[in-house]
């Protein structure tokens, strides 16, 4: 069994917990996901199946899009209203206020993470140490916003569309975003839209993997559709490939390649340099 599942994440489920589902469901132990979800969150999770795991490390598009509901007037623990209200303010600001605020968190910018994250700081998760009521100093890390639009709301409630970078929190964008505009924020729901690529189009329920197993499974090569496919004509060069050895080829553009053997299997993500593609990883025999 090899490939990628692309799950819709019910809400209240841990990314872990799609995973032992999946785990049951399809009789395999070699599965992983990529881009963990908060449990209150929903929508793409990309969950690589058998030799598929290799793909894990390869993801090339790592921007993910969202939408998210920021509730003014409240400020908590977690940045979202699973947390414990630390401050409540009347909300003072509306659709214009938000729209003026908005631009100022486009582009790239440094994030201090959540207490309440996996990120790990001298080999402690934060969240565990969060339970324990300590607060340590996170070092900000670089993300990008590349998008950020509002979509609509009132009443102290805006739903927001946010494309953005690995590694972004969007529950401390509504947090940093109440911060300026004077009442507090916090996050009231999580979509996510797109990851690794793939949108809500491609996703599949766990009801669905339940009633119809690895029929759903999308081919590894899905990951990389982005680019150009190159297919292997003589028997020779195939059994080159499948040993792992470089191959001859000429007038191609650099770049990465799709490398399918004659029998039509994807064999391997290459790069193509100076006439000839080098395997980034190989997928035969997985």
């Amino acid at each position: 069994m090899q490939g990628i599942l692309i799950v819709d994440k019910p809400m209240d489920w841990t990314s872990f917990d799609v995973v032992a589902k999946l785990r049951g469901v399809l009789g395999t132990r070699k599965l992983g996901h990529s881009g963990t979800l908060d449990p209150m969150a929903t929508g793409v999770l990309p969950v690589f199946c058998g030799g598929a795991s290799k793909a894990v490390d390869l993801q090339l598009n790592h921007d993910k899009s969202y939408r998210a509901v920021l509730r003014l007037g409240a400020r908590t623990d977690t940045g979202d209203v699973t947390g414990t209200v630390l401050e409540t303010a009347p909300v003072t600001a509306g659709e214009q206020e938000l729209l003026a605020v908005l631009p100022q968190f486009i582009g790239p910018q440094m994030q201090v993470p959540p207490m309440y994250s996996a990120i790990k700081i001298n080999g402690q998760k934060l969240y565990e140490l969060a339970r324990k009521g300590r607060e340590i100093e996170r070092p900000a890390r670089r993300v990008t916003i590349h998008a950020f639009e509002l979509l609509g709301g009132g009443d102290g409630e805006f739903l927001l569309r946010v494309r953005c970078s690995k590694g972004t929190y969007v529950r401390t964008l509504c947090h940093d975003i109440g911060q300026v505009l004077g009442c507090g924020g916090c996050m009231s729901s999580l979509r996510r839209t797109m990851a690794a690529g793939f949108t809500l189009d491609d996703c599949r329920t766990i009801e669905d993997v339940q009633a119809q197993g690895e029929a759903l499974l999308s081919p590894v090569d899905s990951l990389f559709r982005q680019y150009p496919a190159y297919r292997i004509v003589s028997e020779r060069d195939d059994r080159r490939c499948r040993c792992g050895n470089p191959l001859a080829a000429e007038n191609l553009q650099p770049g990465l390649y799709r490398v399918y053997g004659g029998d039509g299997a994807f064999l391997c993500l290459s790069r193509w340099e100076n006439g000839v593609l080098t395997s980034e990883k190989n997928f035969f025999g997985a």
